[in-house]
């Protein structure tokens, strides 16, 4: 059931939900599906069942708002050299103890402590009136800020600019078509080519995100991938030679690849990745892909 009207103030009523019965209401935007009794929030932590109607909680709210270089989204081949402007606001739908943006992922709404309040046309009249290619939505996860994200975007595509998503990739594939509809860039965050990984340290699963990934490749956007390598975690070489043959084979040996150094960060302390197996993991991806760049490791690409 999508609802498209407003109340309060513009986008809080959230969209993407069904209503169950009871005062139950199930999110549909990612494929958690939670499913909320009155006054509960979802696993992002921002979307709320607010006596029958779903709220999201963080429209016109944002945690970073700045210039940035596109390499540092990052995205590599994509109008390399360009700013864009970025923002963020809080929440996410993945839990993994190794997030290096916990301040703002990982926190409930009435946790924040860095906020400011902001309107869709400030921030479209800031990157048009800059030099700005246009806006990227990042540093959380954007996908659980879909309302004010898309109220955004809109505006910044009619007006012939561009629009990156910095995402996990776990959303549900009729939010994704609307994104799609009006994205040009994507760096997906893929954590491992191992369900078990992402059931035991992001507490969600592989499957949605490889077709979200597909989805991407196949709506003809630009496509970035980011690894991080978490020790002991997701360093298995025969999963990552299978999942650099899978981008290739359903993104294109074009695909761009971001293999990044991890460091202890909120709450993991395992020393970080050594950078003899990044070197390692970066050789055998270009055995599929054409494009292959170390991160997290100074004066290596």
């Amino acid at each position: 059931m999508r609802i498209d009207d407003h109340q309060d103030k513009p986008g809080t009523k959230a969209r993407h939900y069904s209503i169950e019965g009871s005062g139950k209401l199930r999110c549909t935007l990612c494929p958690h599906y939670c499913m909320l009794e009155d006054g509960a929030r979802g696993r992002c932590r921002v979307r709320r069942n607010a006596s029958g109607v779903m709220q999201a909680d963080t429209w016109g709210i944002v945690s970073g708002y700045h210039m940035d270089p596109i390499e540092k989204k990052p995205l590599y081949q994509f109008y390399p050299g360009s700013q864009i402007l970025s923002v963020g606001s809080h929440g996410c739908n993945f839990r993994c103890p190794w997030c290096q943006n916990a301040a703002i992922s990982q926190c409930g709404v009435d946790e924040q402590m860095v906020r400011k309040e902001i309107m869709p046309d400030e921030i479209v009249d800031t990157a048009a009136q800059s030099d700005s290619i246009g806006v990227a939505y990042t540093y959380n996860e954007p996908t659980v800020w879909f309302e004010f994200m898309m109220d955004v975007a809109r505006p910044v595509y009619e007006r012939g600019m561009k629009n990156v998503v910095v995402t996990n990739g776990f959303i549900n594939p009729e939010p994704l078509s609307e994104l799609l509809e009006v994205s040009h860039a994507f760096n997906v965050d893929l954590k491992s080519f191992d369900d078990e990984v992402y059931r035991n340290s992001a507490r969600a699963r592989l499957e949605p995100l490889l077709q979200t990934m597909k989805a991407i490749a196949a709506a003809g956007k630009h496509l970035e991938v980011t690894f991080l390598v978490v020790p002991g975690v997701n360093d298995d070489l025969e999963l990552f030679d299978e999942m650099t043959q899978w981008i290739a084979a359903e993104a294109g040996k074009e695909a761009v690849l971001h293999i990044n150094r991890y460091y202890p960060s909120w709450k993991m302390q395992t020393p970080p990745t050594p950078i003899s197996l990044m070197r390692t993991m970066k050789r055998m991806a270009c055995a599929h892909l054409s494009h292959v760049h170390l991160g997290n490791v100074p004066g290596a690409l």
